[in-house]
């Protein structure tokens, strides 16, 4: 299914999307203040020879949201090249469009040219980085045992160890915030390399 010119305006700008967060605002926030973009990867946007229309399909409460919406907000306002919408995936049904190995797993960014034919689409994040998110967790759970075990579902764990959990899983990803963000940058890339 092709994305409307229709759905493509009900989308919110970023700014709005931020304005209205209910939850992990601070987080968008952080996230927005450390990217770095490298030079070479933003000319890659700035040299598109026409702008593109990017539809996001997003939630606040999704950490892979807060994560990469704002990078891709960074190379909309820096590049001038793309127009970027979001769109709320709990209230439209464009993400049963875009589903990811079956799940209606967010962010989606669905890339168009001027025509709102699709040139490509980037889901939730890179393979990359979720392989290293499995390792992190495999690595948290070998040295923390007091977590319990890690094919034990979120919900039995105690209020205790899921926070603990939760802190060990932020200082891991913090300490590999560049890295992912990169991996999302050169999947970003590659998508409006096809643009010509």
């Amino acid at each position: 299914m092709a994305v409307t010119r229709q759905q493509f305006e009900a989308g919110i700008t970023y700014e709005a999307f931020k304005a209205h967060m209910t939850r992990n605002q601070e987080r968008l926030i952080a996230n927005e203040r450390r990217i770095r973009i490298d030079p070479d990867d933003l000319d890659a946007f700035r040299n598109l020879p026409r702008t593109l229309k990017v539809i996001a399909i997003a939630e606040d409460w999704c950490a892979d949201a807060i994560a990469n919406l704002p990078i891709l907000a960074r190379l909309a306002e820096d590049s001038g090249k793309l127009d970027v919408r979001i769109v709320a995936r709990d209230s439209s049904d464009l993400i049963d469009s875009y589903l990811h190995r079956g799940f209606r797993s967010i962010p989606v960014f669905i890339f168009l040219d001027h025509d709102y034919q699709e040139v490509g689409v980037f889901h939730e994040r890179p393979d990359s980085v979720t392989a290293q998110r499995v390792e992190q967790r495999a690595r948290i759970f070998a040295e923390h045992p007091e977590l319990g075990s890690p094919d034990a579902p979120a919900d039995q764990m105690t209020d205790a160890q899921r926070a603990t959990y939760q802190q060990l899983v932020a200082a891991a990803r913090d300490a590999t915030f560049d890295w992912a963000n990169n991996e999302v940058i050169g999947e970003l890339r590659a998508i409006v390399a096809r643009v010509v």
